[in-house]
């Protein structure tokens, strides 16, 4: 039986600085390094656009994910600047909740973009989609 080969932390983290920079899919998520200086890679920023025909549409919210040296074997904590009311959403300082299920179910496999792009799903549940929000361009 063949063993899988592990990816090591700083080169996974530079797969997915790559993959970032390029561009991913629609647009609609994207990620990238906060501190182009720090060597060791722990703090990103993200950005999600909202969904189309729910109150997120056409805003833009802005994340700090910090990546610890046990990524990606343990989820990064992820937080959101801009202001936004979710469920999975901590209301005083943007923390993302470690039960949503892509953290709280974290697998090795998953990366930023499956993270953002979760969360960008999330708003469109119909839990969120019509759930008031702060306003535009307010941060925690």
């Amino acid at each position: 039986m063949a063993e899988a080969v592990v990816v090591p932390r700083n080169f996974r983290l530079l797969e997915e600085l790559e993959k970032g920079e390029k561009g991913i899919g629609d647009g609609t998520v994207s990620y990238g390094m906060d501190d182009p200086d720090d060597v060791l890679m722990r703090s990103w920023r993200g950005t999600i656009i909202g969904p189309p025909n729910t109150v997120h549409d056409c805003r833009i919210y802005s994340l700090k994910i910090y990546c610890s040296e046990e990524y990606p074997d343990k989820p990064p904590t992820v937080r959101f600047v801009s202001r936004v009311s979710m469920g999975c959403v901590n209301k005083n300082n943007g923390e993302v909740d470690a039960k949503f299920p892509v953290l709280g179910q974290w697998n090795r496999t998953y990366t930023m973009e499956t993270i953002l792009s979760e969360l960008r799903r999330d708003m469109a549940s119909a839990t969120n989609r019509k759930l008031p929000q702060p306003a535009e361009g307010s941060e925690f």
